[in-house]
């Protein structure tokens, strides 16, 4: 086939992602081939794809695509989470459109809207990552509430629950108000505030006088139950064994004392609220005190506040201010700044709250997954996110698992008429538990309990029961796929997410649920700005895509994202990208327009052997990489291969002289076989990164007639062979000695077809006339000639060890060559001190390995030898 003058990435993406899903080649079943397996950090049926998906996917599909190359049957396991809370209240708000309130609905009627909006909306995300070519195996794509995985998370519980590791009680909890549900620890989001500080008067019973405590919270002193001093703080010793008036209320409180209290923070008194706020619910666990909750879920005032009731609580706040100040009780307020909980799915300050919950202990479930992760079997990328873990995992509080709400896995537990319950996977199963307390019990007397589970409950089963390992734990499945390879999610969700499913893949199968697990870092602007929707500073990646091409913007993210940092995206990284799809496809236009003339004898064996070892060494560099999970440098070392070393210097040495009036250039049958088998093993290097680029060019004639399953997906990846260390140190001379040719043309405006001659003083024992043709080649060196003596009156130039002169018919300015030449000794200089102080180090030569100091010595014999070139011209200029 002719090939197109300018690639079209939106053709060739259409058309190869079609293709590969027609013949199943993201397609994965149990077979004798070592599994590679990934499963995807599933996103909440709310989303679309922004750019944190697109570098996390991009670098899966990276893994996923390299293991399919080399054989392994790769399995990438799609799906979605149902998002209790953020999806919750996408359908409160679709009904509220439609004129319909929550509570106007039974439990079934508001979940048949909330599956009508996952099944309209909650696909989406999966579909735009197919633009981005995920070769996921879609035909496993998973839904964290699809039946059989919210039966293993039922599952899941009541064996928790047996083992004695759920529980229920009350305790303090994070009240998310506008969700009406409890968030966890990890939930809560903390921001720095600007608030006012308020110092409120209350009278002391019995006195004239009265006491000050400083708050930022008025409207919670109708819920106040003591006021707390410090038994050390001199200045109120004598207010030990009083009361004192709440104002506007004027119910009575004791003041209570306890060093908890900090004398020199406000006035030293502090109000003691226990039903909002963790640390006074503590203090008055301790002293035993009246716990009054005046909040309603929404966050409103109740009945027992007794005043402003029904008010929002930042709006009680300002109007309590007023009346605090009309009655006298108000004596001034400051500006104060704190740090103040948000809950990260609907942005509400967290209101603390008793509550009755249920719980899951962590302290003996976290220590194995501890384990896991300090030993090395797991293995956290980069390792400094080791130390978090760690902190994490060895203050890890009891888990809050129940969420009041109705989308979500239901609480297998039911209550009696006796105010027991039981724990069962069925209502059925719990009957039978519930008739050994009361055999009279029937069904009819069995109530599930209302609330669901935590999400992070179900998703923390994700790499098992995306194989069904929970309901049948010895399926053939589980037994191929788990563990698992590779995660590839955020450092945020560590806690939350990774830690979970390490400790269910311990608790379950005794076994770690992965082996490595990369961290990406966030995506940022160029001013170092988190990307969000507010700001307005996040592209919309399928735009990107429209613009760059898939290929382009996946190189763009890679290029500057290093596993566990931020990284600062900017736009002219897709552009780079794009530019390399555009490099690459021009390259592949030069090559095929080249034809065979058998009666043109082989010239390049040179350039061609030292490209298959340059290619070798490249390989090993990228194993390498890859090994360590560099997946950045891994690419930037193939960009450098295909764009320097292949376009920039193999073609250019190798390519036939421009002939007119032909329709192919003439090429010697040798270099256009070798040429062309280096460009089918570099688009298999690429294919990972650039995967609808490479199937692409992978098909066309240039190639010979491919099969229909003959696709650069599951092309094997290059074998590394050998590399000639001597060939590649001696053409990094010779394009040394190319670049210092063009930049003598340069400097003396002297056309690039004005052949030049080149004469070289060689010292390094390199065979010149060896490198002849490519010289002549790249340089357009008319004559090439070795001298013993410097060429009196020529341009020179060091290139390696060695001296090389240009005979000019211009007069040299003996000022300027001066001048450069003294620029370089300068350096030389410099450069040979640091590398001597590096010798000359005791603990440098004690721990470095032998070849890094080989290095160092061949650096100091490399420089002294030029040093030694650049003083001789020196002296002959002055002489």
């Amino acid at each position: 086939m002719s090939i197109a003058k300018t690639y079209s990435p939106a053709e060739a993406e259409e058309k190869w992602y079609s293709y590969w899903l027609q013949h199943n080649f993201f397609r994965s079943v149990p077979d004798e081939r070592e599994p590679y397996t990934i499963v995807i950090p599933p996103p909440n049926v709310t989303g679309v794809l922004h750019m944190g998906h697109m570098l996390n996917n991009t670098i899966q599909d990276v893994l996923i695509r390299r293991a399919r190359m080399k054989g392994k049957n790769a399995c990438w396991v799609p799906g979605t989470d149902h998002a209790s809370i953020a999806t919750e209240a996408k359908v409160v708000a679709m009904l509220k459109e439609r004129g319909i309130n929550k509570k106007d609905l039974s439990r079934e009627e508001f979940l048949s809207y909330a599956w009508e909006w996952k099944e309209k909306y909650g696909g989406i995300i999966l579909d735009q990552l197919k633009k981005l070519g995920a070769s996921c195996d879609w035909e496993r794509t998973r839904f964290t509430m699809d039946e059989d995985m919210s039966e293993s998370v039922i599952d899941y519980f009541v064996h928790l629950h047996k083992k004695g590791w759920i529980y229920r009680g009350v305790r303090m909890v994070n009240w998310d108000p506008q969700g009406k549900t409890a968030v966890s620890d990890e939930e809560v989001i903390r921001k720095e505030v600007n608030q006012k500080l308020y110092y409120i008067n209350y009278k002391v019973a019995g006195e004239d006088g009265h006491l000050t405590i400083a708050t930022t919270r008025p409207e919670t002193i109708m819920a106040d139950a003591a006021i707390c001093i410090n038994p050390n703080d001199e200045r109120y010793t004598h207010l030990h064994g009083k009361g004192v008036f709440i104002p506007l209320i004027n119910r009575e409180i004791p003041v209570i004392l306890d060093e908890y209290v900090t004398m020199d923070f406000g006035t030293g008194c502090l109000k003691v609220t226990p039903a909002h706020d963790l640390n006074d619910y503590e203090l008055g666990q301790k002293h035993k005190l009246q716990i009054i909750d005046i909040l309603n879920d929404d966050a409103t005032l109740n009945e027992k506040a007794q005043i402003l009731v029904g008010e929002d609580r930042f709006i009680a706040r300002k109007k309590i201010s007023v009346l605090l100040e009309e009655a006298g009780a108000l004596e001034k307020t400051e500006d104060y700044t704190s740090q103040i909980g948000y809950s990260e799915r609907t942005n509400a300050a967290i209101e603390p709250k008793l509550s009755m919950q249920w719980f899951c202990k962590m302290k003996e479930l976290a220590k194995p997954a501890l384990e896991y992760v300090t030993n090395g079997d797991v293995k956290l990328i980069p390792e400094k996110f080791i130390n978090t873990y760690r902190h994490w995992m060895e203050n890890v509080r009891d888990w809050n698992i129940s969420r009041q709400l109705w989308w979500g896995q239901q609480i297998p537990a039911y209550y009696l008429p006796n105010g027991e319950f039981v724990v069962a996977k069925t209502k059925e199963e719990a009957l039978v538990e519930a008739q050994k307390i009361d055999a009279s019990f029937t069904i009819d007397n069995l109530t599930q309990d209302e609330d669901v589970l935590d999400t992070w409950f179900s998703s923390g089963l994700w790499p098992i029961s995306v194989f069904d390992g929970v309901r049948n734990p010895d399926n053939a499945e589980i037994n191929y796929y788990y563990p698992t390879n590779d995660l590839v999610t955020a450092p945020e969700i560590l806690f939350f997410w990774v830690a979970r499913m390490i400790t269910a893949g311990h608790e379950l199968r005794e076994t770690k649920p992965f082996t490595n697990v990369y961290l990406t870092g966030i995506v940022r602007d160029k001013l170092g700005r988190k990307m969000s929707k507010s700001l307005g500073n996040s592209p919309d990646p399928l735009d990107l895509i429209a613009k760059y091409g898939a290929d382009g913007v996946r190189v763009g993210m890679l290029l500057c994202s290093p596993a566990g940092n931020d990284l600062m995206f900017d736009e002219s990284y897709c552009e780079q990208g794009r530019n390399f799809s555009n490099k690459i496809w021009n390259a592949f236009k030069l090559v095929k327009g080249w034809e065979i003339d058998e009666s043109i004898a082989p010239k390049n064996q040179i350039a061609i052997e030292w490209f298959e070892s340059r290619f070798n060494q490249a390989l090993v560099d990228i194993e390498s990489d890859f090994k360590q999970y560099r997946l950045s440098e891994a690419l930037m070392t193939t960009y450098k291969l295909v764009w320097d070393d292949f376009c920039a210097w193999y073609l250019e040495m190798v390519k036939p002289a421009y002939q007119q009036d032909v329709e192919k250039q003439k090429i010697d049958a040798e270099t256009y076989k070798a040429t062309v088998a280096f460009f089918e093993n570099i688009l298999k290097v690429l294919h990972p990164y650039m995967p609808f680029l490479t199937e692409e060019l992978w098909h066309d004639e240039l190639f010979g007639t491919r099969a229909e399953l003959d696709c650069c997906i599951v092309a094997q990846l290059p074998i590394i062979g050998e590399i000639n260390t001597r060939l590649a140190a001696e053409i990094g001379v010779i394009q040394q000695v190319i670049a210092q040719v063009r930049n003598t043309r340069n400097s003396n405006q002297l056309s690039p077809k004005e052949a030049l001659p080149l004469a070289v003083k060689t010292t390094s024992g390199i065979d010149y006339l060896a490198y002849e043709g490519v010289i002549k080649q790249l340089g357009n060196i008319s004559e090439l000639s070795t001298v013993t003596d410097a060429v009196a009156g020529a341009n020179s130039f060091i290139a390696g060890t060695d001296e090389f002169f240009i005979k000019l018919d211009i007069e040299i300015d003996v000022a300027a060559e001066t001048e450069r030449l003294t620029k370089e000794k300068e350096y030389l200089e410099g450069f040979l001190k640091s590398v001597n102080a590096k010798l000359n180090n005791e603990r440098f030569m004690a721990n470095a390995k032998p070849e890094i100091i080989d290095n160092e010595l061949k650096k100091k014999a490399d420089a002294e030898a030029r040093l030694k070139i650049v003083e001789d011209n020196l002296r002959g200029l002055a002489g």
